[in-house]
């Protein structure tokens, strides 16, 4: 499977304004810029993206190995916090954690930490990410 994503960018660095779509639709000339990037503006960033590509590869991913293990996950929710550094000249992800609240009948906690580990490992996303992965789950009753 290939799919893409596009962006567009006019002007400067920081009086400039971009544009990013996605192949699906989902996002169609959705402004980005240095504002919404490094000052908090609206729009959206390159991190918020990956961060959004992370959190839905890990949970599909999840959802694969419950079913392996013949749960089925009644309720999950992911966040996957990206960090943006500075380091030395240039910027720099330097770490993204996962947080994860799920509700999955019949799993233990053990059970439940393992396969989430299992996930973490496996996702797509987390094994193109170079940087420090680190994770919190918990189990819903």
């Amino acid at each position: 499977m290939k799919t893409f994503g596009n962006a567009a960018w006019r002007g400067g660095i920081k009086d400039g304004v971009g544009a990013i779509s996605t192949a699906s639709g989902a996002m169609k000339d959705y402004p980005y810029g240095f504002a919404s990037r490094f000052e908090g503006k609206p729009g959206t960033n390159p991190e918020e993206l990956i961060g959004a590509a992370h959190a839905g590869c890990f949970t599909m991913a999840l959802s694969l190995i419950l079913g392996e293990a013949h749960l089925t996950a009644e309720k999950m929710e992911t966040k996957a916090e990206v960090t943006l550094d500075k380091v030395g000249d240039g910027f720099e992800i330097t770490a993204v954690h996962l947080t994860l609240s799920a509700k999955i009948p019949g799993a233990t906690e053990a059970q439940f930490q393992e396969l989430a580990g299992k996930a973490k490992a496996g996702c797509p996303v987390s094994k193109l990410l170079k940087t420090e992965i680190t994770m919190t789950a918990s189990l819903i009753a």
